[in-house]
Parts: C-alpha cells; structure tokens; sequence
C-alpha cells in the first residue's frame, strides 16, 4: 500500500434510538456530518413519528444495506380504535368516527387471526412509494385520496401481532413482521377488521434481524464519541 494515501475506507455499521419527529435522512445527514463520512446510508426508513433503531452504514459497508433490510423487523407501539386519519397516525387530522361498543376480546382476536402469517397488504397513501413517478405522500397532500389511486396490494409475512386492551379503545402492540411490512396498513386493516376504525399512536422499532434498539445510541451519544 502507497504510504501516501489513505487507508481504505472500510466502514462502520452505527445503531441508532432514533428520536421523535427526526426522519431518517435529517438523522443520516447529521452524522455525516459529525463523523465526517464521505459515505453514508440508513437501512429501513423510519417515519418521522416513529422512534428506535435505525441501522446506518458507512463506507464500504454501505453495501451490506440491502441485506440488513430485508431481515425481519419488531416493533411495539399503541393504536387507537374508534378514530382514524389519513395518515392513520397523527401526522394529519381526524377524519371520521366509528363505534366500538361491540368490540370485545373476541372481536379483538379474530381480527388478529385475519392478520397474521402471510397476507396481501396495500401500502398506505401516505407514504414513499411511487406511482407513476410521484411518491403517495406528494399525492396525498395535494388531496388525492386512496379511491383515486391504483396502489398495488404486496405480500407481507406477520409473524406475531399481539395487542394487550387494557386501556381499551387504546390498545398497545407487539409486532414481528418481515421486509417490506407497512405498521400503519396494519393499524388500519385491523380497524376495519374490527368493524370500526383506528389509528396508529406511538411505534417504536426494536429490532431488526439481529440488532436490537437495546445496543443502540442517541444521537447525542454518537457525537460524543467523535469527539477527539
């Protein structure tokens, strides 16, 4: 190797608890910044109302992002049934009401059979897939509503998706899901599949394959390490 060069830039994967309101690419660009990579990426976008781990690799190991996304997911979270948005979480208003007197632990369960194992989900309006060159969520805020669009259902495995109604209509979530899986479509199918309707309140990432949120840092953490 030419003394005179520098060394290969052989990369780093970072896990980080990425904070409340933050997307993915505000928290790639700032550790670019503070740890003055010329090659960055995130594994897995997170949506600005979610929370946990976000999977980053730098250099070389940028490679390996692929791989990293398509391992299974967990997540937890609460949800709400009774209300929904069309975001299905609170990033929009509440657009309609519906009953719940008639949800019980049964009507609970026999929802969650309908949506675990393998199943065909259609991907929510407001989100980064693109139709005809324009990503949902552009259309979506233009007001374009979900009757108006063709989006193509996709096939998801639900590994497990338990729900705990203690605080009923406010139930909280454990989800393992593979790639691809869209939390909030789950939220709102089993809304209806409940014979009402719900939105999504809190999620939050735990893991992903085998990097758990637990190992993770804060950003303020991370930059504390750069420091010399």
């Amino acid at each position: 190797m030419d003394p005179n060069q520098p060394p290969p830039d052989l990369g780093e994967v970072i896990l980080i608890d990425k904070p409340l309101t933050w997307t993915s690419f505000d928290v790639t660009k700032k550790l670019k910044f503070a740890g003055k990579f010329k090659k960055i990426g995130h594994a897995g976008t997170l949506d600005p109302l979610a929370t946990g781990l976000l999977i980053l690799c730098t250099g070389k190991m940028t490679k390996q992002i692929d791989q990293y996304q398509a391992q299974e997911k967990e997540y937890s979270g609460t949800l709400v049934l009774g209300k929904t948005t069309p975001s299905v979480d609170l990033e929009t208003e509440f657009d309609a009401e519906f009953p719940i007197e008639h949800i019980t632990n049964e009507v609970i369960e026999n929802a969650l059979n309908t949506l675990r194992g393998n199943i065909l989900q259609i991907p929510p309006i407001y989100s980064a897939i693109q139709v005809n060159g324009k990503r949902l969520y552009e259309l979506a805020r233009k007001g374009i509503k979900d009757a108006d669009i063709v989006i193509k259902s996709r096939e998801v495995e639900i590994k497990k998706f338990e729900v705990d109604a203690t605080n009923f209509p406010e139930l909280s979530f454990s989800i393992i899901c593979s790639k691809g899986t869209y939390i909030r479509s789950l939220v709102r199918d089993f809304g209806t599949a409940c014979g009402s309707g719900a939105y999504m309140s809190s999620l939050r990432r735990e893991r992903i394959g085998e990097f758990n949120v637990k190992n993770a840092l804060t950003i303020e953490q991370f930059i504390e390490t750069r420091k010399v």
